[in-house]
């Protein structure tokens, strides 16, 4: 077996993976990349890029839906199934031959093919043919869909989001189980194009919303136009040809029998850990075996190993796992001497219609501090001008304001256009502004942002009345 001594080994070759490479190398140290499944990130190939090329398509078979509403009246709308996925797939290679084209730059000596294990703190063995020391370790292993075992093998139509992009035409029927990001995007994309698409949830949840009222307007909104199950628990499924027969329980214990082409299970994914030897790292776990790690520097406590990106399980989305590659890089590659790194605001948006957004802090974090230190604004955007104008008026925006300060501490929506404004009120967030400054700002006429403006005002007049007294009940959240 070959033996190779470096200054950092970076398992895993994702967007963490690859920032954590680049940040190691720009310290100067030497660097290997180990990867055991093809090269390209889950963004490019199986998440953020295929699922957005399938939203366009939706929206571009909705708005022929709406045009009549403006007075606009197109013939009659065909959806090629063939047509629409082969787009699909081809952007999808796109992007991924970008990504790809980046891991070409890599030296070959800096890259290892296998499945990287521990065989101890500092010992990597590389599928059968390489054992690696390392100074410093990244793991950046990602994660993988989540599959019940309910619903495990039990055909070629159950499935995970990533075998989506594979199809090569559109499905008759989909069922889909979870209402998550993922879920969301794909069904109602699916929907659009003339899926038969149902929904099934254990619980009420809607993506990553976490406001009691913005949980209410978004299942109202989107179970307007989506068969959107709640309180529906999954209780098996068999394979029956084409078709999964799949049984579900509602609330009241009633059962029902559906066929559906596929099932698509959306119900979270698993930071990939539990493959990789860490019971020989030393490392404190928790109780799903993940290592503890500080959030500001991506250290496994003392040690000399750090873990960025799905793999630790803190905010799984592309931007924070380029920012947890960076900084786990930059320290595995300056170890000992270990720096915290920029945090940026968190930020999350499902691209649904219409768009679902948190950012900040949310309402179940300042719940946990109390209530009373924190104020809500509102504005619904039923009447909200410009949204009435695109017929887009649907939805809500919370913002949330400290007391003490009067400093905007984040906010959670649905409604047109989430995800600009949700970045124009991350910037303000990690700016540190007041609600005050935010209404200094400027606003146009006419545009969405000036709901954003409404609900910083009601905001405002909340912070002017002051802090309520304490109340003894305990605040009531989605879930609990």
């Amino acid at each position: 077996m070959k033996t190779v001594s470096v200054d950092v080994a970076v398992i895993g070759t994702g967007t963490a993976g690859l920032a954590a490479y680049r940040a190691a190398r720009a310290q100067g140290k030497r660097v290997v990349v180990i990867e055991s499944g093809p090269y390209g990130t889950t963004c490019a190939r199986v998440g953020c890029m295929p699922s957005k090329l399938l939203i366009a398509a939706s929206e571009a078979a909705h708005m022929t839906a709406l045009a009549p509403g403006f007075g606009v009246h197109p013939g009659p709308t065909r959806i090629d199934g063939q047509q629409v996925m082969a787009r699909v797939r081809r952007e999808r290679d796109r992007f991924v031959g970008f990504v790809l084209e980046g891991v070409d730059s890599i030296p070959a000596e800096d890259k290892l093919r296998g499945h990287a294990r521990f065989t101890g703190p500092h010992a990597l063995v590389v599928g059968e043919h390489t054992s690696v020391e390392a100074a410093s370790v990244v793991i950046a292993t990602g994660s993988t869909a989540t599959m019940p075992p309910q619903l495990a093998n039990v055909g070629k139509g159950v499935i995970v989001s990533d075998a989506v992009f594979e199809w090569t035409d559109l499905p008759a029927s989909v069922a889909v189980i979870g209402t998550g990001v993922i879920g969301l995007e794909l069904g109602q994309a699916l929907s659009r194009l003339g899926v038969r698409v149902s929904f099934f949830a254990r619980g009420g949840s809607v993506a990553q919303i976490s406001d009691p009222e913005v949980l209410h307007v978004a299942a109202q909104t989107l179970g307007a136009e989506l068969d959107l199950r709640f309180q529906h628990a999954v209780v098996g499924a068999r394979q029956d040809g084409e078709e999964v027969l799949l049984e579900s329980r509602d609330a009241s214990g009633n059962t029902r029998s559906e066929r559906f082409q596929f099932v698509l299970v959306a119900v979270g994914r698993t930071p990939n850990v539990h493959q990789i030897g860490i019971e020989h790292t030393g490392l404190e776990l928790d109780e799903k075996g993940i290592p503890l790690f500080d959030p500001l520097t991506m250290q496994c406590g003392t040690s000399h190993i750090f873990i960025a990106g799905d793999a630790n399980n803190e905010r799984p989305v592309l931007p924070e796992a380029a920012d947890h590659g960076r900084i786990a890089g930059d320290n595995a590659g300056r170890f000992p001497n270990v720096l915290p790194g920029l945090r940026r605001t968190p930020l999350a948006i499902a691209f649904t219609e219409p768009q679902i957004a948190t950012l900040g802090e949310s309402y179940r974090e300042l719940c946990v501090t109390g209530q009373h230190k924190f104020a809500i604004g509102k504005v619904s955007f039923t009447n909200q001008g410009r949204s009435r104008v695109m017929l887009q008026n649907h939805g809500m925006l919370r913002v949330y304001g400290e007391y003490a300060t009067g400093r905007f501490l984040g906010a959670e929506m649905i409604g047109p256009r989430a995800e600009h404004l949700a970045h124009l009120l991350s910037w303000a967030c990690q700016a540190r502004m007041t609600v005050a400054q935010m209404l200094d700002m400027p606003f146009y006429h006419p545009v969405i942002e000036e709901g954003v403006r409404t609900a910083l005002r009601d905001l405002a007049a909340e912070l002017e009345k002051g802090a309520p007294a304490v109340v003894d009940a305990p605040e009531v959240l989605p879930g609990v």
